[in-house]
């Protein structure tokens, strides 16, 4: 591995590894605004691992992939969200959330290059958690609109961010920059499993 993919793995693995975001849900503030909505997903490693994430594979993938599988994750975590906002029991939803996580940085740890239907149900899949888990912290009395579109934009914001760095890798490092972030989002999966982070 050259200098310039050591620096690019070094800056991957300490955004992976920040002690400070890997609190997972509790204490994000009252869940009735779009800023309230908008930090929820900025406030729990797993939320933000695995947006940039979903954004990191896309960029690998490439072609459709680009705005398919982000595009995909948006819409089914907003659905995700409507069922928890209704109450609608969606059950093992951390668990579901963790292995989005693992998934996720295996995905990109081996270049998996998926068919887009399956490609496409499999981040719907992890969406449809991810939302539930958004949705099931706004209380009943809270404006759920303006809640729901501030952690969509910050879901597409962490998408955009995950095309970018895997983009600005391919073009400036190498293929294997991309492989090793996803290897150090599974250590962080797996970390936050065993409840070490």
């Amino acid at each position: 591995m050259n200098t310039k993919n050591l620096k690019l793995s070094a800056l991957f693995a300490v955004a992976a590894l920040l002690p400070v975001l890997a609190q997972a849900h509790p204490g994000h503030g009252p869940a009735t605004s779009f800023a309230a909505g908008m930090s929820h997903p900025l406030h729990g490693l797993d939320h933000i691992l695995v947006m940039i994430a979903v954004g990191l594979w896309a960029a690998q993938m490439g072609g459709r992939a680009l705005w398919v599988v982000p595009t995909t994750f948006v819409s089914l975590m907003t659905i995700g969200g409507a069922m928890g906002m209704a109450g609608v029991h969606l059950p093992m939803v951390e668990t579901g959330i963790l292995v989005s996580v693992i998934a996720m940085g295996v995905l990109i740890a081996t270049a998996a290059r998926l068919p887009m239907a399956v490609s496409m149900a499999l981040v719907g899949v992890f969406a449809i958690f991810h939302g539930h888990a958004h949705g099931t912290e706004i209380p009943m009395a809270a404006s759920g609109l303006t809640y729901a579109l501030g952690f969509i934009a910050a879901t597409a914001f962490l998408h955009a961010c995950g095309i970018g760095l895997g983009l600005l890798a391919q073009k400036r490092f190498s293929p294997p920059a991309i492989r090793f972030a996803g290897v150090m989002i599974v250590v962080c999966g797996l970390g936050m499993w065993a409840g070490i982070m």
